[in-house]
């Protein structure tokens, strides 16, 4: 069963006169990632080097640093972890000291491993993407319905009524299902995008 984090967790240490510091977020797509890249960055640092893993999808960037020294090692402890639907970025500040390969892969590794030993990890509950529609009158009935679950959906107001697309945890979609088919007396189904990863 794979697991992500419950929240952001941060760590720091020196390591021969360079700092170190990482963050570890859970994320849901590459949009997120991208986002906390961007509203991460940070001219001080010396190298900003990453990597990240949603479902099967993995990527990393060593930032400068020798290839494999950096992004690898710390895409291995996310794996290591059984992590999934997360990121990993990690800051070095230069103390002028250089720890050659072997120790820059100890140094991002070890300093990513101990960020992700604070974390609260959780159960990751696979999601899928759904689809319904429904007229206007029927809309305040399943909306409170998807309230009341905590889903979270996107409507859009077509001529017709509602058209719904919303994340249901695998466990939810029977009974929504039902709610749909019961409150549109059979006219509407919940459309489940097998696609979405």
């Amino acid at each position: 069963m794979p697991f992500t984090l419950a929240s952001l967790v941060e760590f720091e240490q020196d390591i021969k006169k360079s700092r170190f510091q990482a963050f570890a977020v859970p994320v849901e797509n590459e949009q997120e990632v991208r986002d906390f890249l961007e509203s991460y960055k940070d001219i001080s640092t010396t190298h900003q080097c990453w990597a990240w893993k949603i479902g099967h999808h993995v990527r990393f960037n060593d930032d400068g640093e020798p290839s494999g020294t950096a992004g690898r090692p710390i895409l291995a402890t996310i794996e290591g972890n059984d992590l999934t639907n997360v990121l990993v970025l990690v800051n070095r500040w230069y103390g002028g000291i250089k720890l050659g390969t072997g120790g820059l892969v100890r140094a991002y590794g070890g300093t990513a491993g101990q960020c992700l030993l604070l974390a609260e990890k959780i159960e990751l509950i696979e999601k899928k993407q759904v689809e319904f529609s429904c007229l206007f009158n029927e809309w305040a009935i399943l909306q409170y319905e998807l309230q009341q679950q905590q889903i979270q959906y996107q409507e859009e107001y077509t001529a017709e009524g509602v058209y719904v697309i919303a994340q249901l945890q695998v466990h939810q979609i029977a009974a929504l299902s039902q709610k749909i088919q019961d409150v549109t007396r059979g006219r509407e189904s919940l459309k489940c995008d097998d696609t979405h990863d």
